[in-house]
């Protein structure tokens, strides 16, 4: 059995998308990463790193896609690509013992198929917790919330911009102490 974790790296990305159907859900890649290093004894997050990602399947960014997580054409053209993002991530997490950690499965997910598109290793290693599914488990619902209604389900706003990696990263370090059973969750009002 593993030995707990010195951190728990939480990881949001935020990916191309449109609203018509024109990028198929296996072509989406990355287009923001953030991560935010939470200390796994206090629960404090301690270094935080964020980076746009240049796109090459679909480069040029739907006006939906940039309405919903206000990425610009021009953060995502000035870039590095996903092989150079992910070695910047790798330095970030460099010889520290970090969980991977994000909300749901998605991230998980494309951060893997989109590393397998550029003939890369798995970016995070085989451990993760889906803190959603973890919150969701100790909140005794059945229906998995997203950030910001979990944030609310605690007592907490959302802060930031909804839809931006380091923002919704952010918000999941908070949720992360109610998610793994280190902070009672709050009776429903």
């Amino acid at each position: 059995m593993p030995s707990a974790p010195k951190y728990h790296l939480v990881v949001d990305l935020e990916a191309t998308c449109d609203d018509q159907g024109a990028i198929p859900r296996a072509q989406t890649e990355v287009i923001e990463i953030g991560a935010v290093l939470v200390d796994a004894e206090t629960d404090a997050a301690v270094e935080e790193w964020q980076t746009f990602v240049r796109p090459r399947l679909h480069a040029q960014l739907t006006p939906f896609c940039s309405q919903l997580t206000s990425i610009t054409q021009a953060d995502v053209d000035a870039a590095p690509d996903l092989p150079a993002a992910l070695a910047g991530l790798a330095r970030f997490v460099d010889g520290r013992d970090a969980q991977f950690c994000s909300w749901g499965d998605y991230d998980r997910v494309q951060l893997e198929r989109d590393a397998r598109r550029h003939g890369l290793a798995r970016p995070l290693g085989a451990r993760h917790v889906d803190l959603r599914r973890a919150f969701s488990k100790r909140a005794g619902g059945r229906k998995w919330l997203s950030v910001g209604p979990a944030l609310a389900r605690v007592g907490l706003c959302f802060e930031g911009t909804a839809h931006r990696g380091i923002d919704d990263a952010r918000n999941i370090a908070r949720l992360l102490p109610y998610a793994l059973g280190r902070v009672p969750m709050p009776a429903r009002r």
